[in-house]
């Protein structure tokens, strides 16, 4: 089984040089979803090793599901272009699925700690929305996950196509989970750290999205 590792990019020119030099010793290709960056994120990235796509303009979720079908391998890993994961976790993350043991492997945060998730009131907010969505998911499901929001995960790409996903902003990560989960596909979670990103800011307002939030887990849920 080979591996595509896909980087969503926007305006990431700054970091892009680092991941995807980091990537590209594990995977079998290096693929940029770009959403019409403004920067030079798409030449640098090709200049690095990448191939470089442009999604739809409609998000993150939208960038995922053009990834799942640009994608040339069987497994895809999807690594956030930001700094906060390190891509030497990916062979941990899709031994599961080689195996056969897994269809979707999610990085837990939870597991390998994180210095983004602790020390402000948004901060605290987002973990305790985060609890609330997994332990949700945990109990419909039968299910002992530790974290559904991490965007680093990896997954079967007929998988990823066949669930039917159609978030298009940062809820597509826990849409994933459920969706796979409703359709009986195998998932579990590795133990992953999250770096304090090192450009820029996160692009979830949490007060923006809340109800986004929630509105996908319940129509997921039942």
């Amino acid at each position: 089984m080979k591996t595509s590792v896909v980087i969503p990019t926007r305006n990431e020119e700054q970091m892009i040089e680092e991941i995807v030099k980091g990537c590209l010793p594990f995977g079998d290709e290096v693929l940029v979803v770009d959403g019409h960056s403004t920067d030079k994120t798409r030449e640098l990235a090709e200049k690095y090793g990448a191939r470089v796509v442009l999604d739809n303009g409609q998000g993150k979720g939208d960038g995922l599901r053009v990834a799942l079908k640009e994608a040339k391998h069987d497994i895809v890993v999807f690594i956030d272009a930001d700094g906060s994961h390190d891509p030497k976790d990916i062979p941990t993350m899709i031994q599961p699925i080689k195996e056969g043991k897994s269809d979707l492997v999610v990085g837990s945060r939870m597991r390998g700690g994180s210095d983004e998730l602790h020390g402000d009131i948004g901060k605290f907010i987002r973990i305790v929305g985060s609890d609330i969505i997994t332990l949700s998911i945990n109990y419909r499901f039968d299910v002992r996950l530790t974290d559904s929001q991490n965007g680093f995960r990896a997954i079967r790409r007929k998988t990823g196509l066949d669930i039917g996903m159609t978030e298009n902003i940062f809820t597509i990560e826990q849409e994933m989970i459920m969706k796979a989960l409703k359709k009986g596909y195998k998932t579990s979670e590795v133990p992953s750290h999250e770096y304090k990103r090192k450009f820029g800011e996160s692009g979830i307002v949490v007060w923006k999205v809340a109800h986004r939030y929630v509105w996908c887990l319940i129509k997921n849920l039942f």
